[in-house]
């Protein structure tokens, strides 16, 4: 038993194909003709008419001019560069009691290294004021102490 929803296959009936064929060749045939016709060479060259006759005369005139001597340029460049450093120190406290006390007056503490440049205490060692971890990367007693 065969699936009555399944069509057959369309097929072209032979004699559209050649239908098709013979309307592609007489389209091609014609083009061609018509090529042909247009690239002919016309039956009569057209004449050519004589042109006038030019003559050209060059002239040329010689002045002579002075030379004179190049004057040498002088360029000087002078380039200063000046660098002025200041350095501050933090001025130290002086108890004015006679004890021994290191402690005396304000502590001093950077937030970060270009604090501490900047007041001229870099690099900043353990136990110094102004060293604090923060400011000691690598944990070696040394604050500030690259670049």
């Amino acid at each position: 038993m065969s699936n009555p929803f399944q069509q057959p296959p369309a097929t072209r009936p032979l004699h559209r194909m050649k239908r098709v064929w013979a309307g592609g060749l007489l389209l091609l045939l014609i083009g061609t003709g018509c090529g042909a016709l247009g690239s002919g060479d016309p039956a009569k060259p057209a004449a050519a008419k004589p042109a006038p006759a030019t003559t050209v005369t060059a002239t040329a005139t010689v002045t002579a001019t002075p030379a004179t001597a190049p004057v040498p340029t002088v360029t000087t460049t002078a380039t200063v560069t000046a660098t002025a450093t200041v350095t501050r120190q933090a001025a130290a406290n002086e108890p004015s009691t006679g004890g021994g006390s290191d402690s005396g007056g304000a502590a001093v503490s950077y937030s970060n290294c270009a604090d501490a440049r900047a007041a001229g205490a870099a690099p900043v060692h353990r136990g110094e004021p102004g060293y604090g971890r923060h400011l000691d990367r690598d944990n070696d007693g040394v604050g500030c102490d690259n670049g």
